[in-house]
């Protein structure tokens, strides 16, 4: 009895370990892209509101390809303390000027691919496709969303190197499980439009870069504080025992990163809506009504009119 317990709590500590290739968990990466929606203007709103259960739920596709689709993980994060520089070129095609192909690929490409992505759903806007507009959006929320976590930036993903395995899951997954419904405020500015998004793109997973220290140090000297058994327990949940982190571990770690799971999360929902708007915009603001299956009545599609209106002057 005591072995069989030994080797399922063992398995059940890979399974916890192993939450770090989803990046910033399914729970986060959906609330990301649900909560974009409603800083969009109400030209938009009116097509991706219908849609919201669809970005929500296929918010995580991305990850749910990842060992089904060649290619599909290095999209995910990119080494940048592998280079040793922070003059890494901006577009693709300039980068494999520099550096081969498959050592790209293995430190991970997700500036360049965001790029892609972002010329994927304008094109998409412009050619007025509702499937491919949600699914391109869906998608791009999920890699927009990568490019805010620390540890998608970094070698070190998961703290295998400064013996600190099972971190990614703590920071991306646990702390927004246990803390974003009932402790963090997630309202943020509306969405904003790109001149660049390249530069935008580079910059926040720049800053991603940058707390990375902070992320390892801060967990490092508060775990020291903690007693396993206060950092872990073992709680059923539907039907089955799971390693969680503790309530208490997870606010103390929150509080002493100085709130920055919860300052990325919402600087993710707001790139996510501006990447969305950017692209629109820069397919030349396709009327999105036309896409409904419904048309709307005249009575709504006068009060979107009126609400775009006080969304530019707020703006």
């Amino acid at each position: 009895m005591i072995l069989h317990m030994r080797k399922s709590i063992l398995v059940l500590s890979l399974i916890f370990i192993s939450l770090k290739t989803f990046s910033w968990g399914f729970y986060a990466h959906r609330l990301i892209n649900f909560q974009a929606v409603f800083l969009l203007p109400p030209e938009m709103l009116a097509f991706f509101k219908p849609h919201i259960a669809y970005l929500r739920e296929h918010a995580v596709d991305p990850d749910r390809r990842r060992y089904m689709v060649a290619g599909e993980g290095p999209r995910h994060f990119i080494d940048l303390d592998h280079y040793k520089t922070d003059s890494l070129p901006s577009g693709w095609k300039s980068a494999l000027e520099r550096f081969p192909e498959d050592s790209l690929q293995q430190h991970g490409i997700l500036p360049w691919w965001l790029q892609t992505m972002q010329y994927r759903l304008t094109k998409a806007f412009r050619e007025k496709e509702p499937d491919k507009i949600l699914k391109l959006a869906a998608d791009i929320g999920h890699y927009i969303g990568d490019g805010h976590v620390p540890l998608h930036a970094c070698s070190n993903y998961d703290g295998q190197f400064t013996n600190q395995r099972g971190i990614h899951a703590l920071w991306e997954s646990a702390l927004p499980e246990l803390l974003a419904e009932d402790q963090w405020q997630l309202y943020t500015s509306r969405a904003a439009y790109w001149q660049q998004p390249a530069l935008f793109f580079w910059q926040f997973i720049r800053e991603s870069g940058k707390a990375v220290d902070t992320v390892l140090e801060c967990e490092r000297n508060l775990a020291a504080t903690f007693p396993p058994d206060t950092r872990y327990s073992f709680m059923e949940r539907n039907g089955k025992l799971q390693k969680q982190i503790t309530p208490a571990f997870a606010m103390a770690y929150h509080e002493a990163m100085n709130e920055l799971t919860e300052r990325r999360l919402k600087q993710s929902i707001q790139a996510v809506a501006s990447s969305w708007y950017t692209a629109w915009v820069d397919a030349g603001q396709p009327d999105l009504k036309v896409l409904l299956k419904d048309s709307l009545q005249p009575e709504v599609a006068e009060k979107v009119a009126q609400l775009n209106l006080l969304w530019l002057k707020e703006n």
